[in-house]
């Protein structure tokens, strides 16, 4: 099969699910001897983009006004220049800009793929993402939810390609975690002690469950355990308010000495290494839940709601961690059964990074085939 040049867009390059996913794509693209063009607003990601050798082309495609539709003609000369063999858009505007640059075009038209990264809310606006030649679900949770609002939709058009981790970035750490502990307790004090650790990794949102995992180490230690917990990420400068929430309810239950709310940490491998528990407790279903995966793959067990992407990968990987949705009685009584029979999960996870770089190349290769 002859190289292909595959052009994905999305709005920026900063940081989040979305952008490592285009990453790890390009990557697997230049590696497998292809072209991998992205095209963004830019961001702190671009240098890491193209130092794997990737293209990367600077374009406002992602900022919601009537004026990105200025960007059509460049985008229609972009695909014909580069002689474009596929064109995957990753988010709602990008992939409106794609469709009218491709509008009209006959034979040599690139191909056109969507993947849907997330629960959107229904609209005709968001129907965009269901209309690829082919769409990719990031999970069976995405495809249930594609299929249910857009019942118009070919099943035949979807494909089920999970987003991956890397175990390399995630490798198994020992059990317990003595020198990661220490390394957290001197940074954060509120996580020193003998006792367990809860983390849960998540940005500044109330949809994250940070007040259920709050409940959860007050309800803890009620019962005499000394364990404290670490909100890694949940402390943002835009979300001080939401901060100053958290730090009045944790005084509120007694349990301020316990827990350290944090910024973001790029050591995210490190803190779960640091930690005897790791929770997931999104108030609303998450399209997929890499964080299950990235703690297995660390070797510890994880606590979630089973709902959404994230009961879906507690079902496949780990079971004995999925709750019934916001059963607060069934999530202490799970939290201390673990805690009292601390153990590493019995699994090991497979390279999913790979499983969806060949996926994805391969979804690519059928429909250029399928000229």
């Amino acid at each position: 099969m002859p190289s292909l040049t595959v052009v994905q867009l999305l709005p920026a390059l900063e940081s989040g699910g979305v952008e490592r996913s285009t990453l790890e794509v390009a990557g697997a693209l230049v590696a497998a001897g292809n072209r991998a063009i992205v095209v963004s607003a830019g961001g702190r990601l671009v240098p890491a983009l193209e130092a794997l050798g990737a293209t990367h082309v600077t374009l406002g495609i992602g900022r919601k006004s009537p004026t990105s539709l200025r960007h059509v003609p460049a985008l229609r000369r972009l695909f014909a220049r580069e002689r474009v063999d596929i064109v995957h858009a990753r988010s709602r505007l990008p992939a409106w800009l794609a469709r009218f640059a491709l509008r009209g075009r006959g034979a040599g038209t690139p191909r056109f793929v969507t993947t849907v990264h997330g629960l959107n809310s229904p609209s005709r606006y968001s129907a965009v993402m269901a209309s690829g030649e082919r769409v990719i679900c990031v999970s069976e949770t995405v495809r249930a939810h594609v299929l249910r609002h857009y019942p118009e939709v070919d099943p035949a058009r979807l494909r089920v390609i999970p987003r991956g981790v890397d175990p390399s970035q995630f490798p198994r750490a020992p059990w317990p975690g003595v020198t990661a502990r220490a390394l957290a307790a001197a940074m954060h004090p509120q996580l020193g002690g003998e006792g367990p650790l809860l983390l849960l990794p998540g940005r500044g949102t109330r949809l994250k469950g940070h007040a259920d995992a709050l409940a959860l180490l007050s309800a803890l230690r009620a019962q005499g355990l000394d364990a404290r917990l670490w909100l890694a990420g949940a402390r943002e400068a835009a979300r001080q308010r939401y901060v100053g929430e958290l730090e009045a309810l944790a005084a509120a239950t007694g349990v301020s000495a316990a827990v350290a709310i944090t910024p973001p940490t790029s050591q995210v491998a490190s803190a779960y290494a640091a930690s005897d528990l790791v929770l997931q407790l999104s108030r609303r279903p998450e399209a997929f839940g890499r964080t299950v995966l990235e703690a297995l793959s660390v070797g510890r067990p994880v606590l979630g709601w089973d709902h959404g992407g994230v009961g879906e990968q507690l079902r496949a990987w780990y079971p004995a961690g999925a709750v019934a949705p916001f059963d607060a009685g069934s999530l202490l009584h799970t939290a201390a059964t673990m805690l009292a029979r601390p153990a590493p999960p019995a699994v090991t996870m497979p390279d999913t990074l790979r499983e969806m770089q060949e996926a994805t190349l391969s979804l690519y290769d059928e429909l250029a085939r399928s000229h």
